[in-house]
């Protein structure tokens, strides 16, 4: 993040939260508490009320939001399949967009968004949160100066009981936070993305997905989302040549970011590699909230005119994997209704 961060006073911009809902709802915390919540809205009027009234500001709907002067950024936190629509529009108001993940649901709208952000000069953010998250930072601090070697392979689970959508499978809802991460520490797209889907609920929602990625150098990463578990699990798995990494968010502050320097001794082509197994070492990371430096990051970005670490280029990005994931799930479900035929 940029390394000078202005105080919560320093900010002059008004915004507005469109959606109070399951997430919604921590969005306009986070900007009532840091002094730049302006208007909420949702499509539900009551509950738009309930938090105009808890928070002291205006509720509004969709169209006086974009008319308003006095508003110039917006947040988005409605519906995936709503994503493309209101952030257009907003842009084309001259409103800088903060669009919770994913962008949109497909590359053609998120490349209109992109270009026009960039034509009017806006920020246009994604909400990729985990960027924001202290021990990823240092997680990429131990890519970055060498601790782990050169990376080898990641891989990611995301895995939970619920909360089951019908708007979107589990893999545009839970992976899209993975595929920010490991693109961001592969610094590359990926030169070949393959899928599998499990399809249990519904017929035509995926509730759970397996997606590879191969990267130059024969680097791998693996992602493993599902919201039939029966238990929580956040965990990205990092392995260097030197050491290996795990961030896993469900742990204590002082337990999220551990590192493994164990050591293979392969010298011997001959012989079976010698391994020396090291001790877990918790890396010291500070505690904050990751919303709340994602909601800072996004008004510091306005003022400075600086592109936000999870720019709309970053969110174009993963949506490529996501549309070359969902194109390789449809592939093999058909081959596998072939089969079984």
């Amino acid at each position: 993040m940029h390394k000078e961060r202005l105080s919560m006073s320093e900010f002059k911009i008004d915004v507005a939260v469109i959606g109070c809902g399951y997430w919604g709802k921590n969005l306009v915390r986070n900007f009532h508490e840091i002094g730049a919540l302006k208007a909420v809205c949702d499509f539900d009027s009551t509950t738009a009320e309930k938090f105009a009234q808890q928070y002291e500001v205006q509720a509004l709907s969709l169209q006086e939001i974009l008319n308003a002067n006095d508003i110039q950024a917006v947040v988005i936190a409605a519906p995936a399949a709503q994503h493309f629509n209101i952030a257009k529009q907003a842009l084309e108001k001259g409103k800088h967009v903060f669009v919770e993940k994913p962008l949109s649901l497909s590359v053609k709208e998120g490349e209109e968004l992109c270009e026009i952000a960039k034509q009017n000069d806006l920020i246009l953010m994604v909400g990729h949160l985990l960027h924001y998250h202290s021990a990823y930072q240092s997680l990429k601090t131990l890519v970055e100066d060498g601790t782990l070697g050169d990376l080898r392979y990641i891989y990611s689970n995301r895995l939970n009981l619920g909360k089951v959508r019908r708007e979107e499978d589990i893999l545009w809802s839970f992976a899209p936070h993975d595929i920010s991460m490991i693109l961001d520490l592969m610094g590359e797209e990926p030169q070949n993305v393959d899928a599998k889907g499990g399809f249990y609920l519904s017929e035509n929602i995926a509730d759970v997905t397996t997606t590879h990625l191969t990267f130059s150098n024969n680097r791998k990463a693996h992602i493993f989302v599902s919201w039939l578990h029966p238990f929580k699990e956040q965990k990205l798995v990092v392995v260097g040549s030197k050491a290996m990494a795990v961030f896993i968010d469900g742990e204590p502050w002082n337990q999220k970011l551990q590192l493994y320097k164990h050591n293979i001794d392969i010298t011997d082509e001959t012989a079976a590699p010698l391994i020396d197994k090291a001790d877990v070492e918790y890396v010291d990371v500070p505690e904050s909230e990751p919303l709340k430096n994602e909601c800072l990051h996004f008004l510091e970005s306005i003022n400075t005119k600086a592109q936000p670490i999870t720019n709309g280029e970053e969110g174009l990005r993963v949506l490529k994997v996501l549309e070359a994931s969902t194109s390789a799930i449809e592939k093999h479900n058909e081959q596998s209704k072939l089969l079984c035929a």
